[in-house]
């Protein structure tokens, strides 16, 4: 039997701290710190250099983005760590922060979607295995988005929903299935987005599925 995934979570609400700890458990997840603050939650992640880290934004000591700060720094200091955030906030700016130059092993989910122990415990599983869990929401905000110099502006209506899901973490099987066609014709439609965004050279390695999104968001 493989070891549980080991998890930190930083939450100021001693409530809703012991609800996700108990939603995290039952789904096999082992919660070896919980903490009520960003500067503690720097310290737990160093100290038990766990296989993820789930954190709040809106934390003390300020009260601000200090939570997706000190998942920032976590991620700068030890990259293995993945890291979500939970936020009650629909901000962009929050999830670019938060992904940096590196899309893999991150998650930015709205707290009024993660309504049940699977959500949350696939985004985690997802994250720790180098994939990203976005809330579609927020890739729903980028995408549609308007910039003077659009660099999605090639894109089709149907390559625009392919680029959504991609951002998600899906597989090429899990568009298909949520779009109703065939795995080949969301493969087309996934070489059509990397050429025109001209991402047909990218390190696989680096998950140029997820940078088809973020790097021509990012401006």
């Amino acid at each position: 039997m493989s070891d549980p995934v080991r998890a930190v979570l930083g939450e100021d609400q001693p409530i809703v701290r012991e609800g996700v700890t108990a939603m995290l458990s039952r789904a096999g997840i082992k919660v070896v710190a919980s903490v009520g603050n960003a500067v503690a939650l720097v310290q737990a992640a160093a100290e038990e250099q766990p296989d993820v880290v789930i954190t709040d934004i809106r934390m003390p000591p300020r009260f601000a983005d200090d939570g997706l700060q000190a998942a920032v720094r976590i991620r700068a200091t030890r990259p293995q760590t993945a890291v979500i955030v939970l936020s009650q906030f629909l901000d962009p700016s929050y999830a670019f922060d938060l992904v940096g130059e590196d899309p893999t092993g991150v998650g930015y989910l709205l707290k009024e979607k993660v309504a049940s122990a699977e959500v949350l415990s696939d985004a985690i599983m997802r994250v720790v295995n180098g994939g990203s869990a976005l809330d579609p929401d927020v890739i729903c905000c980028l995408v549609g988005r308007k910039r003077k110099a659009d660099p999605l502006g090639a894109l089709t209506p149907r390559e625009r929903e392919v680029l959504a899901l991609m951002a998600e973490g899906s597989s090429n099987s899990g568009i298909a299935e949520r779009l109703s066609v065939t795995v080949p014709a969301v493969e087309r439609h996934v070489t059509g987005i990397f050429l025109k965004l001209g991402l047909q050279q990218a390190d696989a390695t680096r998950h140029r599925r997820v940078l088809a999104v973020i790097e021509y968001l990012r401006n």
